[in-house]
């Protein structure tokens, strides 16, 4: 738990996966500069909580994200970009992006990382703030838990 990410540092340089009609790998640093970004994460696309509850409600609330100065709404899982974009087209999430962990390497690097029974190696669940590259706030959740990384604590908290 000690090498995970703290308020106040910056995001690893480590590439990730836009998913999309066309993927796009990108490095998560690059990604993040220069913006406002709220970036939720989960255990998997399609698991039951994300598809319920957790991705919805970013959905929902996109536009008052915006309104509060969030350029970029991204959605973040250990899954790959086929997987991601699937998953996005169905929920309508065509204002979040989508990035897929394929290897987890962005989701280990921040120190996130928990092992599951259904897909091994995979993200805790969690929602940060970040603010041109540097983690401003960070709420993970106990396991099995949707409570301080929903879209409406995130917006509250903005």
């Amino acid at each position: 738990e000690n090498n995970m990410i703290k308020i106040g540092e910056k995001i690893p340089a480590v590439n990730v996966t836009i998913a999309g009609t066309e993927h796009k790998t990108v490095n998560a640093a690059e990604l993040f500069a220069d913006k406002k970004v709220v970036l939720f994460a989960l255990p998997g696309a399609f698991t039951p909580t994300c598809s319920a509850a957790h991705l919805p409600g970013y959905v929902i609330h996109a536009d008052a994200f915006k309104a509060k100065g969030v350029d970029m709404i991204a959605c973040l899982s250990v899954n790959d970009a086929f997987v991601m974009h699937a998953w996005g087209e169905a929920q309508n999430a065509e204002h979040i992006t989508m990035l897929a962990d394929g290897d987890a390497a962005l989701t280990k690097a921040l120190g996130l990382e928990m092992e599951t029974d259904f897909g091994g190696t995979r993200s805790k669940r969690y929602a940060m703030v970040i603010d041109n590259g540097i983690v401003s706030m960070l709420n993970v959740e106990a396991p099995k838990t949707l409570e301080v990384s929903k879209a409406e604590v995130m917006l509250d908290a903005l």
